[in-house]
């Protein structure tokens, strides 16, 4: 079950404020770490990594790239021990101009 705030990531846009919590599971502890920034870009990428039955044959990664408030840039790959959510929302600014370049985007009938 989800939180209402907790989107998953196909959902986010640039812009948005995030936080993204992970957890790495120990034999007797969990280590968890978390970051909040700005949504730079989400995408799947491809892994140099062999994976059996995988598109290509390759293994598929979430990547999450978010922008710290002091500049730093930060790749997060999400897993099932990820857990992402808005803070905030994409200023209206940057939702008109996505709204307009999706528009673009589109191939006329």
């Amino acid at each position: 079950m989800q939180d209402r705030n907790t989107e998953p990531a196909g959902s986010l846009l640039r812009g948005q404020r995030v936080a993204v919590t992970q957890q790495i599971p120990q034999r007797r502890y969990v280590w968890t770490t978390r970051v909040e920034g700005t949504v730079i870009g989400y995408e799947q990428q491809q892994t140099g990594a062999w994976f059996a039955h995988a598109r290509g044959g390759k293994l598929w990664l979430d990547r999450l790239t978010l922008q710290k408030d002091d500049g730093e840039q930060v790749a997060c790959i999400l897993d099932q021990y990820s857990h992402v959510e808005i803070l905030q929302g994409v200023p209206v600014t940057q939702a008109a101009d996505a709204t307009t370049e999706a528009a673009a985007d589109t191939p006329e009938n």
